[in-house]
């Protein structure tokens, strides 16, 4: 009998009907997808731009299947923190030997994380802890010991190392000038060589070796830790 007219066509004998299209979905909810997620967002919206609702958003979640997951905003903070502070191993081939060359792996590696995320270095004064920094600050311990620092001097040690990374980062993400604004403020800096007549000869405010400046500082900081013959 013909199917009547507007009625539902009927399939060929021995062809099954075509299933219908699910609509595509997000891949599905996990801790490290909200991390991951979370670290993108920092990179491109800066602090104050990660709320839960953004957060949620990127994901393609809503609010509160976020909070299967994490606690807050803050617990998302600590974890994104801790990510991007993750340590890697040097190459085979480039691997450190003796303590000064391991400490200097482990400090231009720790500021070059920061700088790849510069809203870690402002961040990660005023959060607790993570189990990344603090493996990266134990590493450094034990660099520090095989140098002959003794341990009641080991906190002074390790404290001075990481105000040379944090400020080193810090004012290197916060030093936003273009070549134009530098010599505009050299150039009235030389005009008031009477009063800054040091600076002014040593061209500070032209002086933009950020990863030279690190270095050396750095080395002036490892000769006074080293072992006195």
């Amino acid at each position: 009998m013909a199917a009547k007219p507007g009625g539902k066509k009927q399939p060929k004998p021995g062809k099954l009907p075509r299933p219908s299209r699910e609509p595509r979905s997000e891949p599905p909810l996990s801790l490290e997808r909200i991390v991951a997620t979370a670290v993108e967002l920092l990179d491109t919206q800066g602090i104050d731009g990660l709320t839960m609702r953004r957060l949620a958003d990127r994901l393609g979640s809503g609010v509160m299947s976020l909070y299967w997951h994490v606690d807050n905003k803050e617990d998302v903070f600590d974890l994104a923190l801790d990510k991007v502070l993750e340590s890697r191993a040097p190459p085979e081939k480039a691997k450190p030997q003796g303590w000064r060359e391991e400490a200097v792996y482990v400090l231009e590696d720790w500021r070059a994380s920061m700088l790849r995320h510069p809203w870690s270095a402002s961040l990660l004064p005023r959060r607790a802890l993570g189990p990344n920094i603090l493996g990266r600050l134990e590493l450094l311990a034990n660099t520090l010991s095989k140098a002959g620092v003794a341990d009641a001097d080991l906190n002074v040690a390790i404290w001075s190392l990481w105000n040379h990374v944090m400020g080193s980062t810090i004012t290197r993400a916060s030093f936003d000038m273009s070549d134009d604004d530098r010599a505009a403020a050299q150039q009235r800096l030389t005009s008031l060589s009477e009063r800054y007549p040091k600076i002014e000869r040593s061209r500070l405010l032209l002086d933009n070796d950020w990863d030279g400046t690190f270095r050396k500082g750095l080395d002036y900081l490892l000769d006074g830790l080293a072992p006195i013959r």
